[in-house]
């Protein structure tokens, strides 16, 4: 078996992705894309994902590109238990909406706000923290109440949305507001097989 994933260590769908294959138990190579050089632009990654974005997970000639959909593909294929995506209807949607949620306003709120400090993004600051607040009202109602996003067990959704939610400081977004957003935090990071997103020192973080 021979799994490589195509990344950047500072992306964080790159990282939700390693966090599945670390969790997972998964064996793994990783391969940093030079996003600086537009490495994610040439014809030979281009192969791999049309979209010219990481990450990209190869499974021996399999190639999954979409950071949700590699955890959907790692779930399905190597948790024979189910315990990260579940086989029941209910559990199911409900982690596709946490998915949904990654995918949304994760992207355009703490992920965006981050891209800015990080990359230098030029989205409007106060739009996207601002946007970041709205969902860390959500998710600090939800997580008052429960260990993970769907329940008292972790899932996909919790991988889906630590990264960006744990880098959040970087991006501006102060997260002492919500101390069930942060117990989460801890709950994810004390996880088998847990692997940190890289720093940087931006932002609230500097």
């Amino acid at each position: 078996m021979s799994v490589t994933l195509y990344r950047h260590p500072l992306s964080g769908h790159s990282h939700r992705a390693q966090l599945a294959l670390s969790l997972l138990g998964v064996p793994h190579e990783l391969v940093d894309v030079d996003l600086m050089k537009g490495a994610h632009k040439a014809p030979e990654f281009l192969r791999l994902n049309p979209f010219g974005q990481v990450p990209v997970l190869d499974d021996d000639g399999t190639v999954i590109f979409d950071s949700n959909a590699i955890l959907v593909y790692l779930a399905t294929k190597y948790d024979a238990d189910r315990r990260w995506l579940p086989r029941d209807p209910k559990g199911q949607a409900d982690v596709q909406a946490w998915l949904s949620v990654a995918a949304g306003q994760i992207a355009f709120g703490p992920a965006a706000a981050r891209l800015i400090t990080v990359f230098g993004a030029k989205y409007n600051p106060d739009d996207v923290i601002g946007r970041a607040h709205g969902l860390l009202k959500v998710m600090e109602g939800v997580l008052a109440s429960r260990g993970f996003l769907v329940g008292d067990a972790a899932t996909l959704a919790d991988v889906a949305a630590y990264s960006y939610i744990a880098a959040a400081p970087e991006g501006n977004v102060d997260l002492s507001a919500y101390p069930s957003v942060r117990a989460w935090l801890a709950r994810v990071e004390a996880l088998p097989g847990f692997v940190p997103f890289q720093k940087t020192a931006v932002g609230l973080a500097a």
